[in-house]
């Protein structure tokens, strides 16, 4: 399984995004549909955009009860997504239902990961919201470590959480680091970055690149920057 650069496909529209795609004339990127899109036009862009042969990450960030998340994976499993997520805080009762529901008749099944905490999560919010008082780093390696025992492929972490994630799960347990901007490009509201070469570095498995690609003057080249970067 080799390392790959996800295009975040942050569009509110079908034709937003085909607008974008139609640019790759050559490769095929894997692109990550989130809620904005999905919400707006439905699984059919999913099958849409497959049927242009993109792989697909679904982040659709599921959690509810055990039986609701089992049947809900088994709708998105038909859909022929490459990677889909949950929260870890769902329990591990709800993955393992959710690798159930994921898993198709014949055995095969989409990539799931996890994600432990939101980017957005400070460890006061943590605190005061939600009544967690262990420190961030301890609370993110415990939920990637559960995920990893209820038989889940991943988790989404920070670049900066990858190397501490593969040294709790082990070398195959993928890491898929949002956060990544160019060492010349502007960070935006994130403020824990890497570049595409650092990340590399640290042992990411797959990068997911937003604004960087889709607000670049020329998405294709920004593109192939980061593949040659974080690929080589």
């Amino acid at each position: 399984m080799g390392k790959d650069v996800i295009i975040a496909c942050d569009f509110a529209s079908r034709e937003a995004t085909l607008q974008f795609l139609d640019r790759f004339t050559g490769k095929k990127p894997f692109i990550k549909i989130g809620m904005e899109l999905y919400y707006a036009e439905g699984p059919q862009i999913v099958r849409d955009l497959k049927a242009r042969g993109h792989k697909i990450f679904l982040d659709l960030k599921l959690h509810d009860i055990p039986n609701t998340v089992k049947k809900a994976m088994a709708v998105l499993s038909r859909l022929d997504v490459d990677m889909t997520n949950l929260h870890a805080a769902g329990t591990r009762a709800m993955m393992e239902a959710a690798l159930e529901g994921l898993t198709r008749p014949d055995g095969t099944r989409p990539l799931l990961i996890a994600v432990t905490q939101l980017t957005s999560t400070s460890p006061e919010a943590m605190e005061k919201d939600l009544l967690i008082e262990k420190p961030m780093e301890q609370v993110v390696m415990h939920y990637a470590k559960t995920a990893a025992a209820s038989g889940l492929d991943g988790v989404v972490c920070s670049p900066l959480e990858a190397e501490a994630v593969h040294g709790a799960c082990g070398k195959g347990f993928l890491t898929v680091t949002p956060g990544v901007r160019f060492a010349d490009g502007d960070k935006g509201d994130q403020v824990r970055v890497m570049t595409p070469a650092q990340a590399k570095a640290i042992g990411s498995d797959y990068i997911v690149v937003g604004r960087p690609i889709t607000a670049a003057s020329d998405p294709v080249a920004a593109y192939e920057r980061c593949l040659s970067e974080f690929v080589g």
